[in-house]
């Protein structure tokens, strides 16, 4: 597990929405369709996604995924980063791709049995 805070310290972020930086984050979920997010994200973990639009907050409200990470160096929807900021929910973007975000996260700790 690592907290909000410190995944800052492995990829190279721009914060939009910094929800609860105290938060504890126990897992990692990466993909661009809704439905499979809604399927396969767990309460607590963090989304790996490079979709910028206001449906993207939806899903992590109603699976309570507190961190969302935008990557590919795109760039959040204005509606995206006020609903994340109205639900506490930490918004990130990175230039680094997806798959790389991942592996910094991974060697990092995060997602790894203990």
């Amino acid at each position: 597990m690592m907290r909000v805070s410190e995944i800052g310290d492995c990829l190279d972020l721009t914060v939009c929405s910094p929800g609860d930086p105290a938060r504890e984050i126990g897992g990692v979920v990466s993909g661009d369709l809704l439905s499979f997010i809604m399927a396969e994200a767990r309460e607590g973990w963090m989304w790996i996604t490079i979709q910028v639009h206001l449906n993207v907050a939806a899903v992590a409200v109603l699976k309570d995924v507190p961190f969302i990470l935008i990557a590919s160096g795109r760039k959040p929807e204005k509606e995206l980063v006020d609903r994340c900021l109205s639900e506490g929910i930490t918004l990130a973007c990175t230039r680094l791709s997806a798959f790389e975000a991942a592996g910094r996260l991974w060697e990092a700790g995060l997602g790894r049995p203990s």
